[in-house]
């Protein structure tokens, strides 16, 4: 870092604030913050002493001469001052020119308010008192910057000055920009054009700074310095969706209005890869449910199952239902296959070699259906797996067959349909519903007890409540002959069986109470 001097100068008197400012080996100085002009430009009160501010950098011999100079002649104000460094100067390590910009405020009789003041900026680039052309920025609420470039570096660099200075005589020497809403950037790109290497210069910037650099570079029609920041956006990672959208609207406003090829940023983005989105879902289903690692498949199923419920609007729903009922029948298959082997007489004296891979499998066959119903129900697409659920008689009557330890996985998938029914997520029809109950309401009754108590997951009231509302969407006649069964379980087994009384409530007042009250005559 090196220094640039900003003389202030009200009043007859000037006061000399020190402010680090970048300098490039080329001699220009790239603003350090967008707010930097705002922050050393604040006027002051001319009766006021300047605020004491933390030491400067330590300044080498000639720095420190240079100051020394300066302070012993304040009463030469002018626009702008000048300090060069020589040759040898430079070849041994010693700082590049040092700038110094002049803020002038302007005089009248009677003392304006010092704050509504118009403010001015000096700046000089390339070596000093070569510049050949004024350039003239003007931004809002009467703040100027003056800048002392040179017409070939803009000449070559921008096709915005150009044709500027063709259309100029050639003896005026001024080029003023109006309404400037990011003077700080313009004066950084316009630095830029004395730059060799751009990329270097652009490297460990923020992504919103070489935003703004862009779009002035757009403006200028600096195509040069467009590359760079696009080979910088491309190169970069973007931190945070809200970045990520401000690079991808910049970009295709670039592709739509300029020739700058674009394709390298967009490929972050978009694919030109043909392969079905659905494949690439599958894929992904695939590895997540054939994973044995308990840690990872946890995590992941959890990271799946928000993106796709972020994504329920998509146009893929209809592949992915597909997907996911394909990957549902294949696990029902599996499951069942599972069960004949466990049920199997022989199947309890197998040696634990034979007997803990397949029970491993089943519960993890039990679980992918689980983390499956739960997406399909957050989807309003559960209806199907409803229906294939209830249609397994099979895997019911073995269901007693094989140990309590192990079945209650399969429990959990029936108890989470009855939920999904009673809170109107899945809507099966008449059938199906009266089906379902008839098949799986006794094993899950039989497995009852173990889910209370060895089944951290497992909420009674929900369930018990899913279950009641499931048996009340049927008529009257399938209640009464559902109801009766459970009543006869529930004198048995009391709280190792669902507790189904509100839905009792409901049918007996249907059966006895509403029609004695219809047959009563009106007042």
């Amino acid at each position: 870092m090196a220094e640039i001097r900003l003389t202030k100068v009200e009043q007859g008197q000037t006061k000399i604030r020190n402010v680090p400012i970048a300098v490039t080996p080329e001699g220009f100085w790239c603003c350090p913050s967008p707010v930097m002009f705002q922050k050393t430009l604040k006027t002051q009160h001319p009766l006021n002493k300047p605020k004491s501010s933390s030491s400067p950098p330590a300044k080498t011999p000639d720095q420190k001469k240079h100051s020394s100079e300066l302070d012993r002649k304040p009463s030469r104000s002018s626009s702008k001052s000048e300090t060069v460094v020589s040759d040898d100067q430079r070849k041994n390590g010693v700082d590049p020119p040092v700038l110094v910009a002049s803020v002038v405020g302007e005089r009248t009789a009677v003392r304006p308010n010092t704050e509504n003041l118009p403010r001015k900026v000096s700046i000089e680039f390339g070596e000093s008192g070569t510049g050949d052309l004024k350039v003239v920025l003007k931004g809002r609420q009467g703040f100027t910057v003056k800048l002392s470039v040179h017409k070939n570096v803009l000449r070559e660099n921008s096709s915005f000055f150009a044709e500027r200075l063709l259309a100029q005589h050639p003896s005026f020497h001024c080029v003023e920009v109006d309404d400037c809403e990011d003077v700080e950037t313009y004066v950084e790109t316009v630095g830029l054009m004395y730059c060799k290497e751009l990329k270097q210069r652009l490297i460990k910037q923020s992504v919103s700074r070489v935003l703004r650099i862009l779009k002035v570079a757009e403006v200028l029609g600096f195509k040069t310095c467009m590359e760079s920041c696009l080979e910088f956006l491309e190169a970069v990672p973007w931190v945070g969706e809200e970045e990520e959208e401000r690079v991808v609207s910049s970009v295709l406003h670039l592709k739509t209005e300029s020739s700058m090829s674009v394709t390298p940023i967009l490929k972050r983005v978009s694919s030109d890869v043909s392969k079905p989105q659905k494949d690439t879902l599958s894929h992904v289903l695939h590895l997540v449910l054939k994973s044995t690692e308990e840690k990872g498949r946890r995590e992941m199923k959890s990271v799946v199952s928000k993106l796709l419920r972020e994504n329920n609007k998509s146009t893929t729903t209809v592949d992915l239902q597909n997907t996911i009922y394909t990957s549902c029948k294949t696990s029902v298959t599996s499951l069942l296959l599972l069960f004949r082997q466990l049920a199997a007489p022989e199947f309890a004296s197998q040696p634990p070699e034979v007997k803990d891979p397949a029970v491993k499998q089943m519960v993890l066959e039990a679980d992918n259906l689980s983390w499956l119903l739960d997406m399909l129900a957050d989807r309003n697409s559960a209806d199907e797996f409803a229906v294939m659920w209830a249609g397994q008689q099979e895997l019911a009557g073995l269901h007693s067959k094989v140990p309590l330890v192990n079945r209650h996985h399969i429990s959990c998938i029936t108890a989470r349909l009855f939920v999904g029914i009673g809170r109107g997520e899945v809507l099966p029809c008449k059938d199906t519903r009266h089906l379902l109950l008839k098949t799986w309401l006794q094993p899950l009754i039989d497995d009852y007890r173990w889910l209370q108590h060895g089944c951290k997951s497992f909420d009674r009231k929900v369930v018990d409540e899913g279950i009641g509302r499931t048996i009340l969407t049927l008529p009257l006649e399938d209640q009464q002959i559902i109801l009766l069964g459970w009543l006869s379980s529930f004198l048995k087994l009391g709280d190792n069986c669902p507790n189904l009384q509100k839905a009792f409530e409901v049918w007996w007042r249907r059966t006895f109470v509403r029609p004695y009250i219809e047959s009563q005559p009106s007042d």
